[in-house]
């Protein structure tokens, strides 16, 4: 069975989109049954150039990213989640949806790099971003995901979230 994450992020145009495309892009290469999608609570309606730019450079397919309403997750045609992780401060002091199938969900904080000053220091950023969630989305397919219980896995991404 496919193990759907859901990251999010109030304008789904960076930090989620980031994590969202290294996720899907990392369980490929791996050969994981994992899916990533990303959303978000007020959706800009576009993905940040920056993030396209540095997916695209450490070569992670861009094809399909787009910006969207965390709405699109909570109807009944919906993938049903068993992760959703916040990746901004913001999205994680909303109050959420009520998810389908009540999935783990945490909160992994990281500086919104777009926010950055000057073109080389905000690619810059937006590539530190992508690495440091790609760790972390490593060691979240390290796991046994179809074997934990949900509160092995809410201890493990916690302990994941904290390293």
């Amino acid at each position: 069975m496919t193990t759907n994450v859901l990251i999010l992020c109030t304008h789904n145009s960076a930090r989620s989109i980031l994590a969202e495309a290294m996720l899907n892009h990392l369980a490929r290469l791996g050969g994981h049954d994992v899916r990533a999608y990303s959303a978000g609570s007020a959706p800009s309606g576009q993905v940040n150039p920056a993030a396209l730019t540095v997916l695209a450079a450490a070569g992670v397919a861009i094809d399909g990213l787009s910006s969207k309403s965390w709405d699109s997750f909570t109807g009944p045609q919906a993938p049903a989640m068993q992760i959703v992780i916040t990746v901004c401060a913001n999205a994680a002091g909303e109050t959420c949806p009520v998810w389908p199938g009540a999935p783990v969900q945490l909160h992994w904080g990281y500086p919104d790099p777009s926010r950055v000053i000057g073109d080389a220091d905000r690619r810059a950023a937006f590539d530190l971003t992508r690495q440091a969630l790609g760790y972390r989305l490593q060691q979240l397919l390290g796991l046994p995901l179809a074997d934990m219980s949900t509160e092995a896995l809410r201890a493990a991404l916690l302990a994941i979230g904290r390293s």
